[in-house]
């Protein structure tokens, strides 16, 4: 059986590298950090809350329920954002979102009011 979310042999030996160089894997902190701030932000300017994280993404509480939550994700998934969910419950009402650079979070940024807006409505 395997994971499939699993990291490759090639991808391990490649996170080791970085782990090894201090000042790669302080930059790579800190523009993860700067993003997950910015996610925050974003979900906070949309009504929503976010639990706190320490890792390369923000579980965003869409504020209802996982049928809500899966309508967000679908309306996100069809303006070219893809991002994932839990699939149990109560955790399905919330959105995971993954850090990215700023084209990436923008993107994000003007596709939730819309997804946001055609879940309520549908």
């Amino acid at each position: 059986m395997r994971n499939h979310f699993g990291v490759s042999r090639i991808s391990q030996i490649g996170a080791l590298a970085a782990l090894a160089d201090p000042e790669h894997f302080a930059n790579v902190q800190k523009k993860i950090s700067v993003s997950r701030n910015r996610l925050y932000q974003i979900a906070r300017e949309n009504g929503l809350s976010s639990l706190p994280s320490a890792a390369n993404f923000v579980s965003i509480d869409c504020g209802k329920d996982g049928n809500f939550a899966r309508k967000v994700l679908e309306s996100l998934v069809i303006n070219s954002v893809f991002i994932r969910m839990s699939t149990i419950a109560p955790m399905d009402r919330c959105i995971r979102v993954s850090c990215g650079d700023s084209e990436a979070i923008h993107a994000f940024e003007k596709a939730l009011p819309i997804a946001l807006q055609a879940a309520a409505s549908s």
